[in-house]
């Protein structure tokens, strides 16, 4: 039976990946989208595509430069099927790399779908000390971000709108991440930014509204954060 969610482009990737790779491509999975499903501001569109392009993962039992020259060979086809380049991991690197990016691999194990090949995620999971300080590193970034983009917008409400709106996208993954620890319960200022991720500006006036209560929120969920990994 075909799976109708899977898109025909998905299935001429497969096609050609099975062309590159023959019996040492493992499997193909399709990620992030239900995430894209909400995400229709064209953010991250690529190549003239007004949505977010389709993400892939390829798992092979080896990979040397010539398959990478085969499959340079074709990547303006995918991304003109509206494909983003395809993720490309060994046979057992996924499982060994879950501790060194447990956001972005937790998301691709929580969301996906099967294309080719076995299931590469039965019986992996995210540790949840590893998920913790991740999520710490992202919280603590985005508070720097925001002190150092503050300094630079040089006291000008312009530039300060600007920057509220450019860390928007960033601010709905951080707290998409917290919500992964302990739940979609984040309200108030945080929320009204991060929806901010689709729009293209904001009126001066607004930007002084927001900046000194996001930023103490900011830091008042860092705090947050860091009390987890203590």
């Amino acid at each position: 039976m075909i799976d109708m969610s899977i898109p025909e482009s998905v299935r001429r990737l497969e096609r050609d990946l099975r062309g590159i790779f023959g019996p040492r491509l493992s499997s193909l999975t399709m990620y992030g989208r239900r995430s894209a499903a909400h995400d229709g501001d064209g953010h991250h569109a690529a190549h003239g595509h007004a949505q977010t392009p389709t993400h892939t993962l390829a798992i092979v039992d080896g990979l040397s430069s010539a398959d990478l020259r085969a499959c340079a060979a074709r990547i303006d086809a995918w991304h003109d099927e509206g494909l983003a380049t395809p993720l490309f991991i060994g046979l057992h690197e996924f499982a060994a790399s879950l501790d060194a990016f447990p956001l972005e691999f937790g998301g691709i194990i929580a969301d996906h779908v099967v294309v080719y090949g076995r299931n590469p995620f039965d019986g992996l999971a995210v540790e949840p000390p590893d998920l913790r300080r991740a999520v710490e590193v992202q919280a603590r970034g985005h508070l720097l971000h925001l002190r150092e983009g503050f300094v630079e917008t040089r006291g000008r409400s312009d530039a300060l709108a600007v920057l509220i709106v450019d860390s928007a996208p960033a601010l709905g993954a951080l707290l998409a991440s917290v919500a992964r620890l302990e739940g979609p319960s984040t309200k108030g200022v945080l929320a009204e930014v991060a929806a901010l991720a689709h729009v293209r500006e904001i009126p001066n006036a607004e930007a002084e509204r927001l900046f000194a209560p996001y930023l103490d929120a900011v830091e008042q969920l860092v705090a947050h954060v860091d009390r987890w990994a203590r």
